[in-house]
Protein backbone atom coordinates (compact mmCIF):
# COMPACT_ATOMS: atom_id res chain seq x y z
CA UNK A 1 0.00 0.00 0.00
CA UNK A 2 1.00 3.62 -0.12
CA UNK A 3 1.53 4.01 3.26
CA UNK A 4 3.87 0.96 2.95
CA UNK A 5 6.03 2.73 0.78
CA UNK A 6 6.32 6.02 2.70
CA UNK A 7 7.22 4.39 5.60
CA UNK A 8 10.03 2.23 3.59
CA UNK A 9 11.25 5.09 1.93
CA UNK A 10 11.57 7.01 5.35
CA UNK A 11 12.60 4.00 6.78
CA UNK A 12 15.57 4.09 4.22
CA UNK A 13 16.37 7.08 4.40
CA UNK A 14 16.85 7.25 8.25
CA UNK A 15 19.50 4.31 7.33
CA UNK A 16 21.51 6.26 5.00
CA UNK A 17 21.16 9.20 7.55
CA UNK A 18 22.85 7.47 10.38
CA UNK A 19 25.62 6.77 7.78
CA UNK A 20 26.38 10.07 6.88
CA UNK A 21 25.69 12.16 10.27
CA UNK A 22 26.94 10.36 13.78
CA UNK A 23 24.23 9.91 16.54
CA UNK A 24 26.68 11.39 19.07
CA UNK A 25 26.48 15.11 17.14
CA UNK A 26 22.42 15.04 17.33
CA UNK A 27 19.75 14.42 19.77
CA UNK A 28 17.29 15.74 17.09
CA UNK A 29 15.06 13.39 14.47
CA UNK A 30 16.61 14.69 11.64
CA UNK A 31 13.39 13.89 9.46
CA UNK A 32 11.04 15.19 11.33
CA UNK A 33 12.47 19.15 10.41
CA UNK A 34 14.09 19.49 7.06
CA UNK A 35 14.63 22.38 5.61
CA UNK A 36 14.69 23.59 1.62
CA UNK A 37 17.27 25.90 -0.09
CA UNK A 38 17.64 26.31 -3.50
CA UNK A 39 20.46 25.62 -5.48
CA UNK A 40 21.68 27.42 -8.00
CA UNK A 41 19.55 26.44 -10.87
CA UNK A 42 16.41 27.31 -8.46
CA UNK A 43 15.40 23.83 -7.90
CA UNK A 44 14.43 23.25 -4.43
CA UNK A 45 17.40 20.65 -2.34
CA UNK A 46 15.98 19.27 1.09
CA UNK A 47 18.56 19.66 3.70
CA UNK A 48 18.37 17.78 6.63
CA UNK A 49 20.13 18.47 9.93
CA UNK A 50 21.40 17.29 13.29
CA UNK A 51 21.37 19.83 16.17
CA UNK A 52 21.48 19.25 19.87
CA UNK A 53 18.97 21.33 21.46
CA UNK A 54 18.81 24.42 18.94
CA UNK A 55 22.56 24.16 17.54
CA UNK A 56 23.18 22.39 14.02
CA UNK A 57 25.96 20.60 14.01
CA UNK A 58 25.68 18.37 11.00
CA UNK A 59 23.66 18.18 7.75
CA UNK A 60 23.56 15.97 4.82
CA UNK A 61 21.38 16.45 1.73
CA UNK A 62 21.07 14.60 -2.25
CA UNK A 63 23.72 15.38 -4.35
CA UNK A 64 23.73 13.36 -8.37
CA UNK A 65 26.86 12.86 -10.51
CA UNK A 66 26.01 11.81 -14.28
CA UNK A 67 27.74 8.47 -14.04
CA UNK A 68 28.32 6.09 -17.03
CA UNK A 69 24.81 4.69 -16.98
CA UNK A 70 22.90 7.86 -15.50
CA UNK A 71 22.61 9.65 -12.41
CA UNK A 72 24.08 8.51 -9.32
CA UNK A 73 22.14 9.79 -6.96
CA UNK A 74 24.61 10.70 -3.40
CA UNK A 75 24.02 11.72 0.17
CA UNK A 76 26.54 13.33 1.85
CA UNK A 77 27.06 14.56 5.13
CA UNK A 78 29.02 17.50 6.92
CA UNK A 79 29.63 19.26 9.83
CA UNK A 80 28.65 22.95 10.33
CA UNK A 81 32.45 23.92 9.32
CA UNK A 82 31.74 21.81 6.25
CA UNK A 83 33.94 18.79 6.51
CA UNK A 84 32.88 15.80 5.03
CA UNK A 85 31.19 13.22 7.84
CA UNK A 86 30.21 10.48 5.20
CA UNK A 87 29.15 9.98 1.33
CA UNK A 88 26.43 7.29 0.44
CA UNK A 89 25.18 5.73 -2.60
CA UNK A 90 21.29 6.37 -2.48
CA UNK A 91 21.20 4.79 -6.63
CA UNK A 92 23.33 4.18 -9.25
CA UNK A 93 22.79 1.65 -12.49
CA UNK A 94 26.41 1.65 -12.80
CA UNK A 95 28.09 -1.83 -14.06
CA UNK A 96 28.75 -4.04 -11.98
CA UNK A 97 31.83 -5.31 -11.10
CA UNK A 98 33.42 -1.96 -12.63
CA UNK A 99 31.48 1.22 -11.99
CA UNK A 100 29.20 -0.34 -8.34
CA UNK A 101 32.43 -0.02 -6.42
CA UNK A 102 31.26 3.02 -5.46
CA UNK A 103 29.20 1.39 -2.58
CA UNK A 104 30.11 0.74 0.71
CA UNK A 105 29.15 -2.86 0.64
CA UNK A 106 31.40 -2.90 -2.61
CA UNK A 107 34.71 -1.12 -1.56
CA UNK A 108 35.72 1.49 0.77
CA UNK A 109 36.52 3.77 -1.89
CA UNK A 110 33.54 5.81 -1.18
CA UNK A 111 35.60 6.56 2.79
CA UNK A 112 37.89 8.51 1.47
CA UNK A 113 36.17 11.72 1.45
CA UNK A 114 35.70 11.42 5.15
CA UNK A 115 37.27 14.33 6.60
CA UNK A 116 37.54 16.09 3.44
CA UNK A 117 36.64 20.02 2.89
CA UNK A 118 37.23 22.66 0.86
CA UNK A 119 39.60 24.28 3.34
CA UNK A 120 42.11 21.36 4.31
CA UNK A 121 41.68 19.72 0.29
CA UNK A 122 43.38 22.03 -2.59
CA UNK A 123 41.13 22.95 -5.31
CA UNK A 124 43.11 20.76 -7.77
CA UNK A 125 43.19 17.87 -5.78
CA UNK A 126 39.09 17.23 -6.42
CA UNK A 127 39.56 14.56 -9.16
CA UNK A 128 40.36 11.40 -10.05
CA UNK A 129 44.36 10.59 -9.77
CA UNK A 130 44.01 9.94 -14.34
CA UNK A 131 43.33 13.82 -14.02
CA UNK A 132 45.66 15.33 -11.26
CA UNK A 133 43.80 14.62 -8.48
CA UNK A 134 43.60 12.37 -5.10
CA UNK A 135 41.08 10.23 -6.03
CA UNK A 136 41.81 6.95 -7.02
CA UNK A 137 39.93 6.13 -10.67
CA UNK A 138 38.56 1.96 -11.16
CA UNK A 139 40.64 0.58 -14.06
CA UNK A 140 37.94 -0.03 -16.75
CA UNK A 141 35.40 2.34 -14.83
CA UNK A 142 36.83 5.76 -14.83
CA UNK A 143 33.52 8.07 -15.47
CA UNK A 144 31.75 6.89 -12.43
CA UNK A 145 34.62 8.01 -9.71
CA UNK A 146 34.57 11.22 -11.64
CA UNK A 147 31.19 11.50 -11.50
CA UNK A 148 31.10 11.34 -7.52
CA UNK A 149 33.90 12.89 -7.10
CA UNK A 150 32.46 15.95 -9.13
CA UNK A 151 28.63 15.78 -7.53
CA UNK A 152 30.83 15.88 -4.37
CA UNK A 153 32.62 19.06 -5.28
CA UNK A 154 29.72 20.83 -6.16
CA UNK A 155 27.82 19.63 -2.70
CA UNK A 156 31.06 21.67 -1.20
CA UNK A 157 30.69 24.37 -3.25
CA UNK A 158 26.78 25.18 -2.54
CA UNK A 159 27.35 24.45 1.10
CA UNK A 160 30.05 27.01 1.36
CA UNK A 161 28.13 30.04 -0.72
CA UNK A 162 24.82 28.66 1.31
CA UNK A 163 26.34 27.96 4.94
CA UNK A 164 25.44 30.74 6.80
CA UNK A 165 21.60 30.56 5.62
CA UNK A 166 21.51 26.35 6.60
CA UNK A 167 23.35 26.28 9.57
CA UNK A 168 22.08 29.44 10.57
CA UNK A 169 17.90 29.07 9.64
CA UNK A 170 15.82 28.79 12.74
CA UNK A 171 16.22 25.02 14.24
CA UNK A 172 12.85 23.30 15.21
CA UNK A 173 13.42 20.18 16.95
CA UNK A 174 11.75 17.36 17.30
CA UNK A 175 12.85 14.89 20.22
CA UNK A 176 14.35 10.85 18.79
CA UNK A 177 11.59 8.94 19.70
CA UNK A 178 12.68 5.57 21.08
CA UNK A 179 11.56 2.25 19.74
Amino acid sequence: TRDDIALRLKEDMQASLAQVIPASLHDNDILANPLTVNDPNGLPVTVYRGAMGARVNALAWEVVGQGYAGDIRLLMGLNANGEILGVRVIAHAETPGLGDKIEINRNDWILGFNGLSLGNTPQAQWAVDKDGGRFDAFSGATITPRAVVGAVKKGLDWFQANRTAIVNAPMVTTPVMEE
